[in-house]
């Protein structure tokens, strides 16, 4: 890690060398120490050390963006004069995004030293009571255990500066049998690696994959569904993309579009984006360093708000909320920190709520099919099961559903008290969900 000043002074480097009439500098710093395993061994450690430095310059109506690794002081200002030289060889835009003013965002400590100095021989510890517990029962673990400090610096010519660091500990497995016809799948996540517990999640993927052996098929159709915390978390990822997002709004792509404050939604369903939560994985500013705002986006049902970055602010007359991924994309502000409020019901009542229906760990290969109703398709896996009479029966053959995601939050009849963090490496969105009881979830086919 190279700390606040030694990110600051590379800021202030980077701004020596541009003449723009706007320069917005981001300097991210990531070590990333992971060890995987397969076939109850572990078969690969590594650890990844890297700087990356962003920059952005506008020149008039003419904006260039350049990215590079090399924080050499030459590498800083190459970098800089490839950003000014794109931006000259641009076209005028005739509504460029603008670089924000200045305003100081929140303190946040959300970096663990145990986590950042977690070693190899820790992971390697986890990992063997997983692996060993899998093996005791004839059972195959894979997965990965993963822990990352990170630390952040958004600047810019307007005077905004800000830094922020963390730390992020993941463990995941899926556990299988012999002819891979059985699964289970369970995680952990947290800023502290100390309060993963690698029992805990071993004992629930290996009682899934135990349970999971010699499925029976059922017919595609309607069902209700339990959809467990890692399968609401998905479901939760698309409409952060497709539904809550200003900028699907102002393009007519998103479902509540000139819908707000009417109710959509089951009155069971509550969605924010929290930066802040210490709860979850904490992240102050956002890509442009504006400070981030809770969103409201769902209470009780009723459409509140959507989340926005500078640009889509303006378009708007209104204060961006601090959801911005770094410019240019055409994916729009983007909330990343999301939440959907716990219920009040233990998960062993939600099972005893249902007469009959399916048990769903989580999705696989989920792709969207329309986005304006959030329309997916995907496969259940690592743990699908037969709900009769208000009790988890026999275990199911992976189904292919086919349903909107719009509608199975219209379709909530009960929430789990009861939530899990969920952290999304390729997307950096984090999660915490509850499982859920949707009704009418349809299914199109089932596996063989």
């Amino acid at each position: 890690m190279l700390g606040q000043q030694k990110l600051l002074h590379l800021a202030d480097t980077a701004f020596s060398h541009t003449k723009a009439d706007q320069a917005e500098v981001s300097l991210r710093v990531l070590e990333s120490s992971l060890s995987r395993f397969a076939n109850n061994a572990i078969h690969q450690n590594v650890f990844e050390s890297n700087a990356t430095l962003r920059v952005r310059v506008i020149f008039g109506k003419r904006t260039g963006v350049a990215e590079s690794n090399d924080i050499t002081p030459e590498g800083v200002k190459r970098t800089m004069d490839t950003a000014r030289a794109i931006a000259q060889s641009q076209p005028e835009s005739p509504n460029p995004s603008p670089i924000p003013q200045s305003a100081a965002a929140q303190r946040m400590d959300a970096f663990v030293p145990g986590t950042a100095e977690c070693t190899p021989a820790l992971r390697a510890r986890v990992i063997g009571d997983v692996c060993g517990l899998a093996g005791a029962q004839k059972l195959i673990a894979a997965g990965a255990f993963r822990t990352d400090a990170y630390e952040i610096v958004i600047a810019n010519s307007h005077g905004v500066s800000q830094y922020h660091r963390g730390t992020i500990a993941d463990l995941h497995t899926v556990v299988m049998n012999d002819a891979g016809t059985a699964s289970g799948y369970a995680v952990a996540t947290s800023p502290d690696v100390r309060v993963l517990d690698g029992d805990a999640v071993a004992r629930t993927a290996i009682d899934k994959a135990l349970r999971s052996q010699n499925p029976i098929a059922l017919a595609p159709g309607e069902y209700t569904v339990i959809l467990e915390p890692a399968a609401v978390a998905n479901l939760m990822q698309y409409l952060a993309w497709h539904t809550f997002n200003a900028l699907a709004v102002q393009e007519e792509r998103s479902f509540v579009r000139g819908k707000r404050d009417q109710i959509l939604f089951s009155p069971n369903v509550t969605l924010y984006d929290d930066g802040l939560a210490a709860d979850g994985i904490p992240s102050p500013f956002d890509d442009e360093g504006v400070p981030r705002q809770r969103v409201q986006l769902i209470e009780n049902g009723a459409v509140r708000d959507v989340v926005y970055d500078t640009f889509t602010a303006r378009r708007d007359n209104v204060s961006s909320t601090g959801h911005a991924v770094p410019v240019p994309n055409v994916q729009g502000p983007l909330a990343r920190n999301l939440f959907f409020a716990p219920g009040d019901k233990s998960r062993d009542e939600l099972v005893a709520s249902v007469q009959r229906g399916i048990l769903i760990t989580r999705f696989w290969y989920t792709r969207l099919v329309a986005p304006l109703h959030v329309m997916m398709t995907g496969l259940t896996r690592d743990g699908t099961f037969l709900i009769e009479n208000g009790q988890v029966s026999l275990p199911v053959k992976n189904l292919r559903f086919t349903t909107s995601f719009i509608d199975a939050l219209r379709n909530t009849r009960a929430v789990a008290r009861d939530t899990q963090l969920f952290h999304d490496e390729r997307s950096g969105m984090t999660f915490r969900a509850p499982a859920i009881v949707v009704d009418n979830f349809n299914f199109t086919g089932v596996t063989q």
